[in-house]
């Protein structure tokens, strides 16, 4: 599929060709071009998305619909979709955490679940979180990158997110080691993500992909135990501990917490500040800082760090004019049924179709996508909460990656 990826210079980001006049296709082309990198088929499988309004059949994979529409009805279907079966992340995890998964993900206990975690993550406390876990590093980041000096925005937002765990999680760590101590929680965090690469077609994991699991999810949890009874209520233990979640519980919400937050959550981070440059949108935002919040959201739906939602067929239905059958998988394609909507405007107005598709829907609506929110209005707050514009001085693409990512973006006044 051609993506005019090769008309690109990758480290300035200028356009070569005039056929790429405007800002707006650069934005795309270095878009496409991550998303190549990371996963050579997601091009592709994006570009059949284009096909697939409302729905698509595709061999080897099976359903895949781009249409925003479609996809909310998936995702608002318990009766007849589950991700606990082959093909959803349900059925990914079980293998690792355990038969419980079974029933909190998507059973009887997921409603219970859901409605004592809720309070978890809110604006209020999300915000908190962000000024706890980033306050003093982020100063020093800001008034480095406000005084002229560059700054790789990729490193630190993998650094702000382990701090983020760190703190989340109440996880030892070695604070005198400074940025690599939390640099080794991402790692942590992206290797167990990593287990699930190569299972777009296929969530049966080999007995030592399993087994690798555990050992990582031990590393990351293994101090809840001791921790449980005592933990402070500014951490997620603490808090999953006073709304009455099980040590079990609350060991597999950390796990999950730590797998969905932290390769997405600094993937937004560096391909927002790209988005704000590669666009000319920052001069926008700078004249009107009233639009934060729809730069914020904007940034998620052009974004979608998670491009791809899966789900397995529990039982015969029509849909879009077709006939989807019990066992079938179907694939939500995420990141073209959000990018369909246009290019990056921080002026564009909440498009009610696509809500927040960005975070899923239903009942397995992302649970922080309230922190997610916050952490990405304190970097566009870094950005250019100065009132001054940015430039990217270099990139470098993440290469074959679970999360489509910036491995390195340079940033300077």
């Amino acid at each position: 599929m051609p993506v005019a990826e090769d008309l690109v210079a990758p480290e300035r980001g200028r356009v070569l060709n005039p056929v790429l006049d405007g800002f707006g296709r650069s934005a795309r082309a270095h878009e496409h071009r991550l998303l190549s990198a990371a996963r050579p088929a997601l091009p592709y499988l994006n570009w059949l998305g284009m096909l697939a309004r409302p729905l698509l059949k595709v061999p080897s994979l099976g359903w895949i619909t781009a249409d925003p529409l479609t996809a909310r009805a998936v995702l608002n279907d318990p009766e007849h979709f589950t991700l606990l079966s082959e093909g959803g992340v349900g059925h990914l995890w079980a293998q690792i955490l355990g038969d419980w998964v079974y029933d909190l993900f998507d059973g009887p206990g997921h409603y219970d679940l859901r409605t004592r975690s809720r309070e978890l993550f809110t604006e209020r406390t999300s915000t908190d979180f962000v000024r706890h876990a980033w306050g003093t590093r982020l100063d020093e980041a800001r008034a480095a990158f406000e005084s002229g000096e560059e700054l790789d925005l990729a490193d630190l937002s993998r650094v702000l997110v382990g701090m983020m765990v760190v703190t989340l999680l109440g996880l030892p760590v070695d604070a005198s080691r400074g940025d690599a101590a939390y640099r080794e929680i991402f790692e942590t965090g992206e290797e167990l993500a990593s287990i699930a690469l190569g299972t777009t077609a296929d969530t049966v994991l080999p007995p030592d992909k399993i087994a690798t699991a555990r050992t990582i999810v031990e590393r990351l949890t293994g101090h809840i135990g001791d921790a449980f009874a005592t933990a402070s209520s500014d951490t997620i233990i603490g808090r999953c501990r006073d709304i009455g979640l099980s040590l079990t519980e609350t060991k597999g919400l950390s796990t999950l917490l730590m797998v969905a937050g932290t390769e997405t959550a600094a993937s937004a981070m560096a391909r927002t500040a790209a988005l704000l440059y590669d666009t000319g949108e920052q001069h926008r935002l700078i004249e009107n800082p009233a639009w934060r919040e729809n730069a914020v959201r904007e940034a998620l739906r052009v974004t979608s760090p998670a491009p791809l939602i899966g789900r397995s067929v529990m039982a015969d239905l029509e849909l879009g004019g077709r006939t989807l059958k019990a066992g079938e998988r179907i694939m939500v394609l995420t990141w073209t049924a959000n990018n369909l909507a246009g290019d990056y405007r921080v002026d564009r107005p909440y498009i009610p179709q696509n809500r927040q598709l960005w975070f899923g829907a239903g009942r397995h609506l992302c649970l922080g996508g309230p922190l997610a929110r916050a952490e990405l209005n304190a970097i566009v707050d870094l950005l250019v909460g100065d009132g001054r514009p940015f430039r990217v001085v270099s990139r470098r693409y993440g290469r074959k990656v679970l999360i489509p990512a910036y491995e390195s973006l340079v940033i300077a006044k």
